[in-house]
């Protein structure tokens, strides 16, 4: 699939209600939001993709991310399916990570898990995305 990240991560409104991790060596960040009116700058270290929200801010730094990865597993509380995508960076390591966010225990909103469904189908379960152009 011949594509940016930034259209891409347009594309990841249509996942709704997401989880979105951050992890370091130190400290782990979760935040529940949805993907959308994201704007680009482009600053010396690079091309970033933002968000501003009523809880939070995102800036991802479109050039550091290398790969993409569609996962399922198991939920460590309670007995169903979890849907993520794992943004990774130069070294292999998770920059990165939306879960589809669920209400109660496995139900997900309405064609959520369709859509995640969708997007691994058109970009692979591992997919390299192309640099980003002109923003």
């Amino acid at each position: 699939m011949s594509a940016t990240l930034k259209e891409f991560l347009e594309q990841c409104e249509s996942l709704s209600t997401l989880r979105l991790i951050v992890t370091s060596s130190a400290a782990v960040l979760e935040a529940r939001g949805k993907i959308q009116k994201l704007f680009y700058a482009e600053l010396p270290k690079g091309k970033y993709a933002n968000m501003h929200t009523e809880g939070f801010e995102f800036h991802l730094n479109m050039d550091e991310i290398t790969q993409v990865k569609f996962e399922t597993g198991e939920a460590k509380r309670g007995n169903f399916t979890t849907y993520a995508i794992r943004l990774l960076d130069k070294e292999g390591k998770s920059a990165l990570s939306l879960f589809l966010q669920w209400g109660k225990p496995g139900e997900y909103e309405n064609g959520q898990v369709e859509a995640w469904q969708a997007l691994k189908a058109q970009y692979g379960e591992v997919w390299e995305p192309e640099p980003v152009g002109e923003l």
